[in-house]
């Protein structure tokens, strides 16, 4: 039986202080994450028995609860009106004192202690590109299957008065991709954000293809999403130092018209070069990687995928798939990558199968398992297979497999792609493409999801378990 989405915030923010300790709240989509005034007013133990949490991450200040797809939306909702109801009258969470009490700078230093010791300045880095693009997933997701769908209407020689429309509805975000990168860069690191997109808005503008520098003409979206991140990061650096120093009289006038000069000329004139160079690089790399070495390529990147979910900085190859799909119409490196939830699948059935008697465990299998099967991994990961501890590791052996199985077949010729980022597991057939067609695309991805369960499940049944007589494959807390 579901939980009520109400109930659940209630018991959540009791075990994290109360509302009035919660400092942020939002949401990806499976995991609630909450910034904490003071994070040693948590009780974690209670907080990961509460009824629906899936698994707790901390890292970076941030308190992350596992819930899944679907369930995290309402249950973000909830927490957020509990939070607002407290803010606007004076009653505290039932079953919550008031925080008044506890001192403002003890939080503040415990909250402190905690950023310095989970965050490394690369970690942090990658965590906010990451937070530029992942707002731009559903429309990249909407995009790419109307794109898809364009395709087959079109092979199919189908409605084709109503192609056209189809094609333009799904290329127009693609082409103007950098104006919402630039937007969101400005957002996250701090400075205006229609001032971030209009500078990155000269990447993609058809008149710059007029604009000649070092005896070499310019070609509208030359650097692509690369070009439009280091264009807003560029501008909000100007605008800052344009803040600290102009007169407030001058500020309106002065400070926009800088910070779309300065960096606007800087983009045309440099930027715009350096990162079509280096999107050229990702896109020739790609291609040399798969064709003399899928296989190995497919086996390190589908295996360690699932650490880098586990540690949330799997969104930061968000900017490379983009870049490929802007090249050349799909990433390649997405569906080497979706095989690490192949494996998480096939491990969770084996732990399934095991483990019979464990009705708690069992119940949370069925209730992951459909997310799992779609291609999002954290219910699995963090309920299942990494408090267990072995299934983790056998899981990104399956993991592992399904890889190499898609890598050794782009080392054939046969590539396989995703016209865009988001989904994964079955979600992504209706996205993928390839050099011979969706069709040969379809049924290499599906070989290699097989491999992945087989692998997965083959692996963990046998080696997932302590072989000791009367040792416990679940490990107690103690």
């Amino acid at each position: 039986m579901r939980n009520d989405p109400a109930s659940t915030a209630t018991a959540v923010l009791a075990r994290v202080g109360g509302p009035a300790n919660v400092t942020s709240v939002a949401h990806c989509m499976t995991r609630l994450r909450l910034g904490l005034a003071d994070p040693a007013a948590v009780d974690e133990d209670a907080l990961r028995a509460v009824p629906g949490v899936l698994g707790v991450v901390v890292g970076g200040g941030v308190w992350q609860i596992v819930f899944g797809p679907g369930v995290v939306d309402e249950v973000t909702a909830a927490v957020q009106a509990l939070i607002t109801g407290q803010a606007a009258g004076s009653g505290t969470c039932p079953g919550q004192q008031p925080l008044g009490a506890r001192p403002a700078d003890q939080g503040a230093r415990i909250e402190e202690e905690l950023r310095q010791r989970n965050a490394t300045p690369l970690k942090t880095a990658l965590r906010r590109v990451a937070s530029v693009f992942v707002p731009l997933i559903p429309a990249l997701i909407g995009c790419g299957v109307l794109a898809g769908l364009n395709g087959l209407l079109l092979n199919a020689g189908w409605l084709p008065g109503l192609t056209p429309a189809v094609s333009a509805i799904a290329s127009a975000f693609m082409a103007l991709i950098a104006v919402f990168v630039g937007h969101n860069t400005a957002k996250e690191f701090g400075g205006t954000p229609v001032l971030g997109g209009a500078v990155a808005a000269v990447v993609v503008y058809p008149g710059v293809a007029k604009v000649t520098a070092f005896g070499m003409h310019l070609a509208p979206g030359q650097g692509g999403v690369l070009g439009a991140l280091a264009a807003a990061l560029l501008a909000t650096r100007v605008e800052k130092w344009c803040r600290g120093r102009v007169p407030g009289a001058l500020d309106v006038l002065l400070t926009p018209t800088v910070t779309v000069l300065v960096p606007g000329l800087v983009t045309l004139y440099g930027l715009m070069y350096a990162a079509g160079a280096v999107a050229t690089a990702i896109g020739t790399a790609a291609n040399w990687l798969l064709a003399t070495a899928g296989a190995v390529a497919g086996l390190v990147l589908g295996g360690l995928f699932l650490p880098l979910v586990m540690l949330g900085l799997h969104q930061a190859l968000i900017p490379l798939h983009t870049t490929l799909i802007e090249q050349r119409g799909y990433t390649v490196l997405l569906p080497l990558l979706a095989m690490a939830g192949a494996g998480q699948v096939g491990a969770a059935l084996a732990v399934y199968v095991r483990l019979r008697h464990d009705v708690s465990l069992r119940t949370t299998i069925r209730s992951a398992l459909p997310a799992g099967l779609l291609g999002v991994g954290e219910p699995l990961i963090y309920g299942v297979s990494l408090p267990l501890g072995r299934p983790f590791l056998t899981a990104c052996a399956g993991g592992a497999a399904g890889g190499a199985f898609v890598g050794f077949f782009a080392m054939l010729g046969t590539e396989v792609g995703a016209t865009a980022i988001g989904p994964s597991g079955w979600a992504l057939f209706p996205l993928l493409a390839g050099d011979r067609g969706p069709g040969v695309a379809a049924a290499v991805y599906g070989g290699g999801l097989l491999t992945g369960y087989a692998v997965g499940f083959a692996a963990t049944y046998l080696f997932g378990f302590p072989r000791r007589p009367g040792s416990s494959p679940i490990p107690r807390a103690g």
